[in-house]
């Protein structure tokens, strides 16, 4: 066979590469829908621009996903948002929240995903979840006090972020996560910038009340098939009751 699996390795790699982009353009015309156009000022969009930037993609590509994502150019984004809610295998709750152009390609995909989860059936589980804000940041002074600052910002809780939690937070900084009103994203965002914070997410969310436990192994299947869910296009965001 020579050298014929260098080629096909070539060919994995970049399939890998151009679903990643197209993830991250998504990203980038969801973020410019929901928040607007300017990166100042919606810190999603400032992530996913990064983000992709980190990855390679064009400047010219992302401009596009920009206008496009927030009506300023020539083509204009018609997305239906869709949440779908469940549980993983070992009973773990889940909320899975699609951006779509195709509910009626989208919806029969997510539950075949569902299905190979071994979930049984899927139901309504939003009560137990919290319906949030979510601001997450991080600070460059190691040792920050974090529950000043929540305080100070109007947060109504904290908690401390670790780069292992968000590939965004410096590992020698302090992060943390702020969880407030829904109303209250934009003006905790905005103290948090001002005073010396990175605002590297800032969106609503869904917090879980309680948490099941689970072995190791159990864990690791849960992640893996909430890795599945992640890995579908139309997937936004996976919220589920997992530490």
């Amino acid at each position: 066979m020579g050298r014929q699996w260098l080629h096909a390795k070539r060919l994995v790699n970049n399939l890998k590469k151009g679903k990643t982009t197209g993830k991250l353009v998504r990203e980038i015309m969801v973020a410019a829908k929901l928040g607007g156009p300017d990166p100042a000022a919606n810190a999603r969009l400032f992530t996913a621009c990064e983000k992709a930037r980190k990855e390679s993609v064009n400047r010219d590509v992302i401009e596009r996903a920009i206008k496009k994502g927030s009506g300023t150019g020539d083509e204009k984004l018609v997305m239906d948002h869709v949440v779908f809610e469940g549980y993983t295998p070992h009973k773990v709750p889940v909320i899975v929240e699609c951006m779509t152009e195709n509910v009626n390609r989208t919806a029969p995909e997510i539950r075949v995903l569902f299905k190979q989860g071994q979930l049984g059936t899927t139901g309504s589980n939003k009560f137990l979840f919290d319906h949030v804000g979510l601001v997450e940041a991080h600070h460059p002074t190691a040792g920050t006090d974090i529950e000043a600052a929540a305080i100070e910002a109007g947060a109504n809780e904290v908690e401390p972020l670790a780069t292992a939690q968000n590939d965004d937070i410096p590992e020698d900084a302090t992060g943390a996560r702020f969880i407030t009103d829904r109303t209250a994203i934009h003006a905790v965002s905005q103290w948090l910038s001002k005073n010396g914070w990175t605002v590297v997410t800032s969106e609503m969310g869904y917090v879980p009340k309680s948490f099941p436990e689970l072995t190791e192994a159990q864990r690791a299947e849960v992640g893996e098939f909430l890795h599945e869910l992640d890995e579908h296009d139309d997937v936004s965001r996976v919220w589920a009751a997992l530490k």
